[in-house]
Order: structure tokens, then sequence, then C-alpha cells
């Protein structure tokens, strides 16, 4: 993977020009009083370092003569690593990771100067760490008090992500090996999960057994808190209690996923727990699995990210006024948004390092961003009826067998050169 960070390093200080960009490491997170959640590394300073330590610094700093990557690390310090865990260092730092120089991270003040003042714009995401910003700010008050005299230096602060968002949207092959792992694995526990969805059985059953998967193929774990709701539960957009007991007649909804090496997969399966739908059920199911698979159709180069919600959304609604669930033209219905209710959310997001992964959804107002090979896409169609559904005045009362029913069947799609990808397609559906 060190010569992909290089490369990246390489396209993105390209980008940057004469600008100097710095990157603060995620902070350590507290779960309760002393006790820190595991460390998740900030997924920017990930995507273009790899290194996967709190307290740090990067810095790019294209126009400078010798350093145009710097690192700023916690030094080695035996006693501390006692308690806490190794430390890369400063000197490995260089070697490990092709920083052109590296200090400990309690010398910023002193260095970062002469990364700055030759720059003439700093690239910064403003507001993630607030005190961290309070030290950039103060250094860039400075440099601007001084630019009279020196006629150099920063004027402007651009928030990065605008530049290397652009640049995560699009999957590398590494990074697609490392998305198709963290697949396999999620498929292996969706599959597993299956056959263990049974009357009596609770949802946290289901929930421990992924996680037993995710962990025992060297996932890191989930990829978020994964959703098992059973029930009225599958209603719940992000439900995680998953506390409940399983009765024969429900229907079981799993959203889950692993992360492997910080690339996430994201599934969502829906099924029985008993032996078969109900017949509400599986009209309702086979409207959602048409929607995906409308939607998934639209998921092509060179067409509009709306095109697949939009696509999903005309399927579903046409589905619901054959159902007599909503009443009135289908146009009319969709423009007015009627449908809502009954399906709340997008059909899909980017993914990959997060979840929600980086990327831009629209270009200016009106445009949407066009799909081009390398990106990932969820395409996650889904009807949810409460037990206490509210529709609008115009709309008929959605009858007692409907109600309590969630839906949503969800794949990870790669956008290729010539159409798409379905990454997912071993978990059946």
């Amino acid at each position: 993977m060190q010569a992909d960070y290089r490369q990246r390093r390489q396209a993105f200080m390209e980008k940057i020009g004469a600008g100097t960009a710095i990157f603060r490491s995620a902070p350590t997170a507290v779960m309760h009083n002393d006790v820190e959640y595991n460390f998740r590394q900030d997924s920017d300073f990930f995507y273009l370092t790899g290194f996967d330590e709190a307290d740090a610094v990067a810095v790019f700093a294209p126009h400078h003569e010798e350093h145009k990557f710097v690192l700023f690390v916690q030094p080695k310090d035996p006693e501390k690593e006692t308690w806490h865990g190794y430390r890369v260092g400063v000197d490995a730092a260089k070697e490990r990771y092709g920083a052109d120089e590296a200090y400990p991270i309690a010398e910023l003040d002193e260095h970062l100067p002469k990364y700055l003042e030759q720059a003439d714009r700093i690239y910064y995401r403003l507001g993630r760490d607030r005190n961290f910003t309070q030290t950039l700010l103060t250094h860039w008050q400075r440099l601007i008090a001084s630019y009279g005299k020196r006629g150099t230096g920063p004027t402007a602060i651009e928030d990065v992500g605008f530049t290397l968002h652009g640049m995560r949207m699009v999957k590398s092959e590494a990074e697609l090996a490392l998305m198709r792992k963290a697949i396999a694995i999620s498929v292996e526990a969706h599959n597993v999960a299956r056959e263990m969805a049974q009357p009596g059985r609770y949802e946290y059953e289901i929930q421990a057994e992924m996680d037993y998967i995710f962990r025992k193929n060297g996932a890191q774990g989930p990829a978020y808190p994964s959703i098992v709701a059973s029930g009225d539960n599958a209603c719940i957009l992000h439900y995680t209690t998953n506390n409940r007991q399983m009765q024969d007649g429900d229907l079981l909804l799993i959203d889950a996923g692993a992360s492997y090496d910080y690339y996430n997969a994201d599934i969502t399966r829906t099924f029985p727990v008993g032996e078969r739908f109900t017949e509400e059920q599986q009209i309702l199911y086979a409207l959602v699995l048409a929607a995906q698979e409308a939607a998934i159709a639209q998921v092509q180069p060179g067409n509009p990210y709306n095109a697949f919600h939009d696509a999903a959304v005309r399927v579903l609604t046409e589905g619901l006024v054959r159902l007599g669930l909503l009443v009135g033209e289908v146009d009319k219905l969709i423009e007015e948004e009627k449908y809502k209710p009954f399906y709340m959310h997008r059909t899909g997001h980017w993914l990959g390092l997060d979840v929600h992964d980086a990327g831009f959804y629209k270009i200016g107002k009106e445009t949407w961003q066009p799909l081009q090979a390398g990106n990932v896409v969820t395409v996650e169609p889904g009807l949810y009826i409460g037990p206490d559904i509210k529709l609008a005045e115009d709309q008929p009362e959605v009858p007692a067998r409907w109600r309590g029913i969630g839906i949503r069947i969800e794949d990870d799609v790669l956008v290729t050169a010539t159409g798409h990808e379905v990454l997912t397609a071993a978990v059946p559906k």
C-alpha cells in the first residue's frame, strides 16, 4: 500500500500547487471516565499517510525545496508505551511512511511556520479540532501581520475537502481489494445470520454471531452499529437496541457490514424469521426488490448521481398506487413527495474509507455529480409502514394488515468503465 500512498500524495500535492495542506489526526475519544474508545484514525489523514496513531499532524508543502511531506508524531517513550502501546516514533515515521522530515509533535509550533511562510494559501478543514484550529489560526495571523514586510505568505484558508474528496471518490485497485475483503467477510456473516434467524431467538444473538465472524476473519469489527431489527423495529431506520425476541411471522431486517483496514462494507437484507413471507410481506418485498433492480440499472458511468434514486422512487410510488396505499397521479405524488411517509431516505451514498464516504453529490445547485468508473455507491431502497404511520390528509388510511412491515434491500455497487458490478451479490435476495 505504501506505493499507493505515495501516488496519492503526489497527485494531491500537484493539485494544491503553491499551497500548504495540514491534516490533524483523529482525537482519542473517552467512553466513560478514563476509559477510551478504540482509536480510529481520521480518514483524510489515513488516506494520504497510512499513519495510524493519535496526536499527529501531517503537512504537505510541495513548494518547499526539501520537505514536501512532513510528519509530526509522538516520540518513543518506553514508560508511556508500557501503558498505552508502542509508538512508531520520529525516526521510523520517516523510514516507514516516506516522510521527507519528521519531528516530535511538541515541536510543531517551532517548525510549522517554515512550511507556511512561502505558501500562497493554507488548506485545512476548520472545526474538526478546536484547539488545533486555534493553533493554526494563531500562526496564520502572525504571518498575515508580517506579510507587508516579507511579501509572501498565505492570504487565505481553503477547505481541503474540496481538493481531496474528489480524489477519494474514485477508488484505486488497492482500495477496491480492501473493500472486496470487507464485503467477503460481511457476506459470510449475513449468510450465517440468515440461517440462525429462528423464532424465539433474540436480535442480539444474531448481532453477536455477525460480530464474531467479522473479527474472526480479520476485520476491525463492524463498520457501524449493526441494525438487527425484527417486527415493528424494522420500521426504525437506525434501530440499534437489538434486544427483541423474534417471533414467527416477523420479518428480520439486518443492516450490517465489516470494516477491514478502515475500508467498509454496507449490506442490508430482509427475510422472514419463520418459514415464509405473509402475503403482504411478499407483495411489499417484491416491490422493494423491483425498485432496487431498477435503481441498480441506472448505476452507469456518465449517469447523474440522482438517477438511481429517481428510478427507485418511481417504482415504489407506482407500486404503492397499485396497492391503493397512495392515491393520485404518479408524477404529482413524486413531485409533492407524498411517498415519503413510506420511504423517507435517499437510495444510497458513496462508500469507502467512511461508510458515508467523502465526495460530492452535486456540482452547483442544480447539477448532479456524474458517476464515473471507480465510484462505489450503496443502492438501498426500502418501504417502512410503521404501526402509527400518518399520511397526508388527501391520502387514505393505511389498513392494519400492512402496518408493522419494514423492508430494505441494500447492495454495494461499483461503477465500471462499461456499467456496474454488484459487489455484494453473494448475499441472496
